[in-house]
C-alpha cells in the first residue's frame, strides 16, 4: 500500500489534520465574534461536529482524538527511524 512510512504519514496528515484545523479555527473565531457581541451559533455548530445534515457532534471528540493519536504515532514512527540510522561517514 505505501513503500515508506514517510509516504504513510504525507497521505495520513492532510486527512487527519482537516478536522484539528477545523475545530482550532472556528473555535478562535467564534471567540472573537462572541466577545463583540455577534451571535455566531452556526460556527458553534460546525466547531462542536454539525455539518448542516451530518451531525458528527456523538462522536467528533473521538474522531478528533483519533486523529491526533494518527498524527502523533506516524510522526513519532518517523522521528525513531531517523535517529536510528548511523551518520554516514565520508
Amino acid at each position: 500500500m505505501f513503500k515508506s512510512s514517510r509516504s504513510a504519514h504525507r497521505a495520513i496528515v492532510p486527512i487527519a489534520a482537516l478536522p484539528l484545523m477545523l475545530t482550532a479555527i472556528t473555535g478562535v473565531i467564534f471567540s472573537l465574534l462572541d466577545q463583540k457581541g455577534i451571535e455566531a451559533d452556526w460556527l458553534m455548530q460546525i466547531h462542536s461536529g454539525h455539518f448542516g445534515p451530518l451531525n458528527l457532534q456523538p462522536y467528533y471528540a473521538y474522531v478528533l482524538g483519533f486523529c491526533l493519536l494518527l498524527l502523533i504515532s506516524t510522526g513519532l514512527v518517523l522521528w525513531f527511524r531517523t535517529r536510528r540510522r548511523p551518520a554516514k561517514q565520508a
